[in-house]
């Protein structure tokens, strides 16, 4: 599913045999259009520009924590990337001339494989646990791991910028 690239570097082991260290409890998963990597959008906006829409289903004991949602525009969704590789620590995107530490990377295949996602929320069922999102940039049932509201006034960075694609 992710082929290793010239330049890039493999940890030895899989950081998930190494340590015990956390235990995460799947809340529920997304429900996309995306069934396979190929087909999946890199970033969100590649998502919303191909449309499509998305779901969290956020599993039944887990749904009172969605009360109060109802009154934010957005979502920040983390999801659990379950197929992605966990020992590329250097990697090389197909977009840039360069490989890149993990770090400096949105690349889903890293020691702890958690995806980030700023949706809008377009629709809320709080009994059956569904939120309808704008778009997502994962594949159909990925494991959501947790939900927070967006708040445009503390986690919007005014004069954010970022280097360039071959930076």
């Amino acid at each position: 599913m992710f082929e290793q690239r010239e330049g890039e570097i493999a940890l030895a082991g899989d950081p998930a045999a190494q340590s015990s260290d956390a235990g995460l409890a799947y809340i529920g998963r997304i429900a996309s259009p995306w069934k396979l990597r190929e087909d999946c959008p890199k970033n969100m906006n590649a998502a919303r520009e191909r449309g499509g829409g998305a779901f969290v289903i956020v599993d039944a004991p887990y749904r009172p924590g969605l009360a109060g949602l109802a009154g934010f525009s957005h979502v920040v969704v983390l999801s659990w990337f379950e197929q992605a590789p966990r020992n590329l620590i250097v990697q090389k995107p197909r977009h840039a001339s360069d490989a890149k530490g993990v770090f400096a990377l949105r690349s889903p295949a890293r020691p702890n494989p958690i995806g980030l996602h700023v949706a809008g929320i377009v629709s809320l069922d709080f009994e059956a646990g569904r939120i309808e999102l704008d778009a997502i940039d994962a594949l159909d049932g990925t494991p959501v791991i947790d939900l927070k509201p967006y708040f445009a006034s503390v986690d919007a960075f005014p004069d954010a910028s970022r280097p360039g694609k071959d930076a």
